[in-house]
């Protein structure tokens, strides 16, 4: 099949675009308001964009009444926010936080999720998730769409502070990502999950590459 997403002519009840790019990370967004109130929501359009210096960026579309998200107007208020790892075991308290609900409602609260302290910035971090990074804005570029929900903020954060639960750390210091069940986002209403991971090495991969893979810090 062919379509051109501008008329949305593939004939089917739901557009294919969202069901194409996945398993999408969930961003899993802690922030705090000017005035004190506290947001929790998730995207599903999230990523890391860089690793020297570490930096995510989560695109939060408009609300149907056209509005900018909750998370937008709060990280560009105070310039902070906290990324939490979704997990499979975590996913009820991730579907609660995505209810939309007027700015003064707290939704810790809604998901039934426990608040802990961030180091660096002000807005708190999910307890109960076993990775967190705390987040300093860096810029918003507003991306034109159409219709009122078009319109999307991508907003870019820089960490500075990461948290990983020890439990998931292994013997040779890696991340134990099958037992954390890292949550993500397919189309439709569907979600899946991390349960399975294997290996491959670049051909002739060696030294500032394989730096690359790994994440690690380039030296001069």
């Amino acid at each position: 099949m062919h379509y051109d997403p501008d008329k949305e002519d593939h004939g089917f009840q739901y557009s294919p675009f969202k069901s194409c790019v996945v398993p999408r990370p969930i961003g899993w967004i802690s922030t705090t308001s000017a005035t004190g109130i506290d947001n929790l929501a998730p995207y599903s359009q999230f990523q890391n964009l860089s690793f020297d210096p570490p930096m995510v960026m989560i695109a939060a579309n408009q609300t149907f009444d056209g509005q900018r998200k909750d998370t937008v107007v709060n990280i560009e208020a105070t310039g902070e926010f906290v990324w939490n790892m979704a997990t499979y075991d975590l996913r009820e308290a991730v579907n609660l936080s995505s209810a939309v609900l007027p700015p003064e409602i707290d939704e810790f609260e809604v998901a039934g999720v426990t608040k802990a302290p961030s180091l660096k910035v002000r807005p708190p971090r999910v307890a109960e998730s076993p990775i967190q990074f705390e987040c300093r804005h860096v810029q918003t570029v507003r991306l034109p769409g159409e219709g009122k929900t078009g319109t999307c903020d991508l907003v870019i954060g820089r960490v500075v502070q990461i948290h990983i639960d020890d439990r998931f750390i292994t013997e040779d210091g890696r991340i134990d990502v099958v037992s954390i069940k890292p949550l993500a986002r397919m189309g439709y209403y569907d979600y899946t999950y991390v349960d399975k991971a294997f290996s491959m090495l670049p051909p002739n991969a060696t030294g500032t590459r394989l730096a690359g893979l790994t994440g690690t810090r380039a030296v001069d």
